[in-house]
């Protein structure tokens, strides 16, 4: 049973990391990170097909290796999530509770990237 809940939650989070790359304000690399920590408890085969794709692969490889996220990856995230929240908050939405939201979520996102440990490059 434990097994089922973990190949559901690391799906749930992969979603998450693939929401990640288009939605502003949510980061990537930790829902990979946890999408690989629970597949890596329930399913071989699942782990092994996100440790060979081409780019999370790369990310829980690194993070393995050095335990922690390169510089570069941070200020790239850091950078990217930032401008994607103002463009969306300036041009693209008018309500104030969504602009709201999109901040916050913004926030907590740069939050979760700076709260990783940061290996050198």
């Amino acid at each position: 049973m434990i097994r089922v809940v973990l190949v559901v939650l690391g799906t749930l989070f992969l979603a998450l990391a693939l929401i990640g790359v288009a939605v502003p304000g949510l980061p990537t690399t930790p829902f990979v990170l946890l999408a690989a920590a629970c597949y890596i408890r329930s399913s071989r085969r699942l782990y092994a097909r996100l440790l060979a794709h081409r780019v999370f692969g790369k990310l829980i490889r690194d993070f393995q290796a050095k335990g922690a996220i390169p510089r570069t990856a941070k200020i790239i995230s850091i950078t990217a999530m930032a401008s994607m929240v103002s463009v969306t908050v300036l041009f693209l939405v008018e309500a104030l509770w969504l602009r709201l939201l999109i901040v916050a979520l913004g926030v907590a996102g740069g939050a979760v990237v700076l709260s990783l440990p940061t290996a050198r490059d």
